[in-house]
């Protein structure tokens, strides 16, 4: 944590889920219900080569860090869904149909379970003159959603999503997006992610800290070779305390920064 604290982050980029929010618990049993409703379409067995493509064990009902679902966009998440069912015999046609009508997305608000009070988080970071931002695999209607449910809209500066046109992670541009648009260096920036991605993003980007997270999808072994930083969960982060905070003619009011544009 002293590591942590004596980096004076201008802003903090976050990563949604598995550092935000449980990913087990958003997206393990959607691959279950998904592979349900395209066995009784299709009258195969579709559960486990859709588990097994997508990343997901479900034994252990964990999504397995270095699996398609724990960073892959959901665009790409529909087509690779569409080619386990033509692995099972279907025509692109037929498998492509059968996926187009079986096809859903996680509720955003139902299934998102946060591993902490995210506005008390991120009040308290706004409060210490530090920008906020979301970088994200998943794509930014059920973003906006979640953001809305839990309340926290007016302390996110801005967000990048999948479906944003801008190249994913483990690429630099997201963090790169987000900076142009903060107007702050990237070595200014702290980025915080529960996968290889998401660090590899941060390096790529130049950030000043990559700070991965055990709560998500990976373990300390997997993470360490990209992480300035480890920490158990994001609630750590309640108490960050930089130990030259920014003055008050740096940070201005509160939402000072806030664009309500990225909401749209």
């Amino acid at each position: 944590m002293n590591k942590l604290n004596k980096f004076k982050a201008q802003a903090i980029i976050f990563d949604k889920d598995g550092t935000l929010i449980d990913f087990d618990a958003m997206w393990g049993g959607w691959v279950v219900y998904l592979a349900e409703q395209l066995s009784q379409a299709s009258g195969l067995p579709v559960r486990g080569a859709l588990s097994l493509a997508m990343g997901y064990d479900e034994g252990m009902k964990k999504v397995l860090a270095h699996g398609k679902l724990a960073i892959t966009p959901m665009a790409k998440l529909y087509t690779l869904t569409v080619e386990v069912m033509q692995s099972l015999g279907l025509s692109a046609e037929k498998a492509e149909k059968i996926v187009e009508t079986c096809w859903c997305i996680p509720d955003p608000v139902e299934l998102a379970k946060p591993f902490i009070d995210m506005r008390e988080l991120f009040y308290k970071l706004h409060s210490k003159g530090i920008k906020i931002a979301i970088a994200t695999a998943d794509d930014r209607e059920p973003t906006q959603a979640m953001l809305e449910a839990f309340d926290i809209e007016e302390y996110i500066f801005t967000m990048v999503c999948a479906d944003d046109n801008i190249p994913t992670k483990p690429a630099p541009d997201m963090v790169h997006a987000i900076c142009q648009r903060m107007n702050i260096h990237p070595s200014k920036v702290m980025v915080v992610g529960d996968t290889i991605a998401d660090l590899k993003m941060a390096r790529a980007a130049g950030a000043g800290l990559a700070v991965g997270v055990l709560s998500g999808v990976s373990n300390a072994r997997d993470l360490v070779p990209f992480a300035d930083v480890l920490i158990e969960s994001v609630e750590e982060l309640l108490t960050y305390s930089p130990m030259h905070e920014a003055s008050k003619d740096e940070t201005g009011n509160a939402l000072s920064g806030f664009n309500p544009e990225i909401a749209i």
